[in-house]
């Protein structure tokens, strides 16, 4: 669901861009069918993926979290980073979120042919419902959770989410600027270091 941190963590690439954004619509057999140039940006974004798992600050906010929503606070905390992203955008970006928006939906919508058929309707969705920009709106927070819940297994645990969120707003706050500066330097060097040959080391989705 944090598909705006995604976004902006795909090396000013339009082909990584795309396998950033599909990669976890994908399974490996669907990686190996896709265009290399797209396949890095699956590989970008499991990197990613496994970097935010492990560090300190984001494993603090799950815990934060955890007594209210258990298995699924690590997911609360992947929705309400882009939040903070979003209302914090000037601190990691120059370009304005309504211009980098407008930008990452062409690109999307240009190679949309390539995304499985449930990922092409979300994404048609997403670009008709401006979620990256409302995304740090409390409506728009609200609205993802909102999705969230009809597609998990135990939707209760996320009753009270938006309450316990601003709670906790502060802390969770701290840890994501703790958080998003190391990864863009993580990301920095691994747009640099991306192989250019195919990756036969991808782990499944």
């Amino acid at each position: 669901m944090n598909f705006l941190a995604h976004c902006l963590l795909s090396c000013d690439d339009e082909w990584v861009l795309v396998g950033n954004f599909m990669a976890d619509f994908l399974r490996n057999h669907q990686v190996a069918a896709l265009p290399w140039a797209v396949q890095r940006g699956v590989q970008l974004h499991r990197r990613i993926d496994r970097y935010t798992d492990n560090h300190p600050a984001v494993r603090n906010s799950t815990r934060t979290l955890q007594p209210y929503h258990r298995k699924y606070a690590a997911v609360v905390v992947d929705v309400y980073y882009d939040h903070l992203l979003a209302n914090y955008w000037t601190r990691y970006s120059e370009e304005s979120l309504r211009n980098f928006a407008e930008r990452q939906y062409y690109l999307l919508e240009k190679h949309r042919a390539l995304m499985p058929v449930r990922l092409q309707r979300q994404t048609e969705g997403m670009i008709a419902g401006d979620w990256l920009v409302k995304y740090g709106t409390l409506d728009g927070l609200a609205f993802t959770f909102g999705k969230l819940r009809g597609r998990l297994s135990r939707p209760e645990l996320l009753d009270g989410v938006m309450a316990y969120l601003a709670k906790h707003e502060a802390a969770l706050t701290a840890d994501f600027h703790q958080f998003f500066p190391q990864l863009t330097d993580y990301v920095a060097r691994q747009c640099l270091s991306l192989s250019d040959g195919p990756n036969q080391q991808l782990s499944e989705a």
